[in-house]
């Protein structure tokens, strides 16, 4: 059962959808009759983030782009079914055979501009890679990581720190994710120990990147605590169809939280440059 309300024009829908493992929670943000027949933007969150982390840029960015809107809280986080065991290595290209083709036969989403925020970027670019001919419009990254690099442990590990050290943390990340301490602790193991055990050092979006043909925009924020200019670079240097880097200055790793309208405007600027080839 969906449910509807209205956010200053944007028509919001709530759907719970059945995938394989269990049901994902998700929202579609509108702009009057649907996004003009347009193809919707998908949202792929980061590591700790849901739905409700998204905040308010989902809407910012439906209404700058003219699009609709499609997020979703990933199986183990925010209001969907709850996972047990720590996620498996190929868990960034598994978004692409299980999450994604449930989504899309729900909301009934034959084109789409895949944009994901961190691993979520990553998640986006496997979907990008393999959507089925010619679906996939193109491929927006917000701070994704590219491969593992030690700025990025080090990132995990201070964040990790904070956690443990102050539990007022834990508990705003627990408020997000169920309400409960259990779900809170399998989301930050589920970051924190798969990326710091050694077996997934190797880890690269090359691969995924090569089968990349749709045009690319990998924004990243010139003091990002978790990834080096290095990771938007690669992204744009793998990719095997057009490709763009865009430094954010001063910004580190949740620009879109930061500057909303900003991020939502160089993403509509890009679309309708993509468009127009």
């Amino acid at each position: 059962m969906a449910t509807m309300q209205e956010d200053n024009a944007i028509g919001t829908q709530d759907a719970w959808i059945t995938a394989p493992g269990g049901r994902l929670f998700s929202r579609r943000w509108a702009v009057g009759a649907g996004g003009g027949g347009t193809a919707p933007i998908v949202l792929f969150h980061d590591s700790l983030g849901c739905v409700e982390l998204w905040r308010d840029f989902p809407a910012v960015l439906c209404r700058a782009t003219g699009r609709d809107v499609i997020a979703y809280d990933r199986l183990g986080f925010g209001r969907s079914d709850a996972r047990t065991g720590l996620p498996p290595p190929d868990f960034i290209a598994q978004e692409a055979q299980g999450s994604l083709p449930a989504l899309r036969a729900h909301w009934g989403v034959r084109r789409f501009v895949a944009l994901g925020h961190s691993v979520g970027g990553g998640m986006a670019a496997h979907c990008a890679a393999d959507p089925g001919e010619g679906s996939c419009e193109a491929l927006v990254t917000i701070a994704a990581q590219a491969c593992v690099e030690e700025r990025t442990l080090q990132g995990i590990r201070d964040a990790q720190a904070q956690f443990e050290g102050h539990p007022e943390q834990f508990a705003r990340l627990a408020r997000y994710h169920g309400g409960s301490a259990e779900r809170a602790r399998w989301v930050l193991s589920a970051w924190v120990d798969r990326w710091l055990d050694p077996a997934f050092a190797g880890w690269s979006l090359q691969g995924a990147m090569a089968r990349v043909t749709c045009p690319v925009l990998a924004l990243h924020g010139e003091i990002d605590e978790y990834g080096s200019t290095e990771q938007p670079a690669r992204i744009a240097r793998w990719a095997a169809g057009p490709a763009q880097v865009c430094m954010l200055p001063g910004q580190a790793h949740s620009p879109h939280r930061e500057q909303p309208a900003a991020v939502a405007g160089l993403v509509a600027d890009f679309l309708a440059r993509a468009a127009g080839n």
